[in-house]
């Protein structure tokens, strides 16, 4: 788990000040399993959108790394945590499941993989890593490893009830939709921030998504933002390039 500082803004109430609508989309013929597979075995050349985030702390840098799990069912569908309330920082936001590193880790694949069974009980033996994406350092001076991995169906989900309130799934075609990208600018603690939100409707408790008036409403959405979001830009990036 990843121990941040909170910022004090409202994120949900800074305003958008632009959106991918004018990018392409990634091809429905990209986010199959194995053309994920051949890219990462293939690289292109490309260069990750967001790198660094703008710092709020002066704590000294620490090595991290986040899962990034795409569950293979009718489609690829990314699955998140939202972390508890009751957490002394970023109570409620979304996350992948991962954390800092510890000595007894011989790479990040091993602690994107134990954080992950130590956060949501996601077992090793349902997880194909199939690559990763440049470190991604936050605002809090943590060096993160986004590790990707296929998840075979199957697994049982077993949230650690101190770190995470639920686990839920979006699917990989809507996150890698620019259109479904906003960006977010603020002028905080002396510097001007931005970041990426990719707000995404909850389930309704029939099954349905919340309507396009529901949306509206906070309590509507997931509203995946920051480092998450930064992350996910980053991979929508690799994936077009």
């Amino acid at each position: 788990m990843l121990h941040k500082t909170t910022p004090v803004f409202d994120p949900r109430k800074v305003p958008v000040v632009g959106t991918g609508e004018h990018l392409r989309a990634v091809h429905p013929a990209q986010l199959s399993p194995e053309a994920l597979r051949q890219r990462f075995q293939n690289p292109p050349i490309w260069t990750p959108e967001v790198i660094r985030e703008a710092s709020f702390t002066e704590r000294e840098p620490a090595n991290a790394a986040v899962l990034i799990p795409l569950v293979m069912r009718d489609e690829l569908m990314v699955l998140l945590t939202q972390r508890t309330q009751n957490l002394s920082t970023h109570a409620g936001q979304i996350a992948f499941p991962g954390g800092k590193s510890d000595l007894s880790d011989t790479d990040n694949v091993a602690t994107a993989l134990r954080e992950s069974q130590e956060e949501i009980g996601l077992d090793a033996s349902f997880v194909e890593v199939i690559g990763s994406l440049p470190n991604y350092i936050t605002g809090t001076h943590f060096i993160v490893s986004p590790v990707i991995a296929l998840i075979k169906p199957g697994f049982h989900i077993l949230p650690n009830p101190i770190e995470v309130d639920h686990v839920f799934e979006v699917p990989l075609s809507f996150l890698m939709h620019p259109g479904n990208h906003n960006e977010h600018e603020v002028l905080w603690q002396g510097q001007q921030r931005r970041w990426f939100s990719m707000p995404y409707p909850k389930q309704n408790p029939d099954g349905n998504l919340a309507t396009l008036n529901e949306v509206k409403d906070e309590d509507a959405t997931h509203f995946i933002w920051g480092a998450t979001a930064g992350m996910l830009r980053n991979l929508y990036r690799f994936l077009i390039a």
